[in-house]
């Protein structure tokens, strides 16, 4: 090299981590509630969930799902879970301006650990294949299930088709959801618009009282022309016009 050049490299992502350790195991947590996550700014940065005093997921976040966002989702999946509540799970959240383009995730997991990285906690609707296969719940899913048997007031008083109910029912909960479509239908939001003829054609009526999961899912059966069937997996629910029997599934 010529005399007066150096190649210097910035090592910006040790700055980072330095700095941002310390300040993660000094701060306080709270609970991962609606109330809590919802008071946060929607803005980038990484935060921890904490369960029984252990690190057990670290996430990043971006500009589409700020920190709000994403503990927000968060929170509502423990509201409707088996074997935990959300003043169960604490968090800390630390916004972080210079974040594009560090892989500062995956430092931090190395350095926590995170026992639900991984498991499933985050993961998104595991479709088809995975419901037919032979492999049972593991991680998160196994030591946490959705819990169908809490009462909701999710779906108003009245008489709506079974696809109106369905979609409201899709929305509103913490976990996937997933019916059967017309022939061909694709894309994220044909369930909006391209249902089974079935449950178009279909009417269910809603009593006026707070109804489980199970029973709406039961009264949609109901409802529909025989060969309906609803079934429940310890990460979501599904419903088909089908008579089948799932290695880790049970008939709603």
């Amino acid at each position: 090299m010529p005399d007066g050049f150096i190649a210097f490299e910035l090592d910006l992502m040790g700055a980072v981590m330095n700095q941002l350790v310390p300040s993660l195991d000094a701060m306080a947590s709270a609970p991962v509630s609606l109330a809590n996550t919802q008071a946060l700014p929607d803005a980038q940065g990484v935060y921890l969930l904490i369960y029984d005093g252990q690190v057990r997921y670290v996430g990043k976040t971006d500009a589409e799902a700020g920190l709000r966002t994403r503990l927000s989702r968060h929170a509502r999946k423990f509201e409707q879970r088996r074997n935990v509540r959300p003043e169960d799970v604490q968090f800390k959240a630390a916004q972080i301006l210079v974040l594009t383009a560090m892989d500062i995730e995956s430092r931090v997991i190395a350095h926590y650990g995170s026992e639900w990285n991984g498991s499933g906690f985050g993961s998104n609707d595991p479709g088809r294949e995975r419901e037919t296969t032979a492999k049972p719940p593991q991680g998160f899913d196994a030591r946490f299930p959705i819990d169908i048997d809490l009462p909701l007031e999710v779906l108003p008083e009245g008489e709506r088709s079974v696809h109106e109910a369905l979609v409201s029912l899709k929305i509103a909960l913490p976990y996937t959801l997933r019916f059967e479509l017309e022939p061909g239908a694709r894309g994220s939001h044909a369930f909006r618009t391209r249902p089974h003829p079935d449950l178009a054609a279909s009417s269910v009526n809603i009593p006026a009282r707070p109804l489980t999961v199970r029973e709406t899912m039961q009264l949609i059966v109901q409802a529909l022309p025989e060969g309906w069937q609803a079934t429940y997996f310890a990460s979501h629910m599904i419903l088909y016009k089908e008579a089948r029997a799932y290695a880790h599934g049970q008939p709603i």
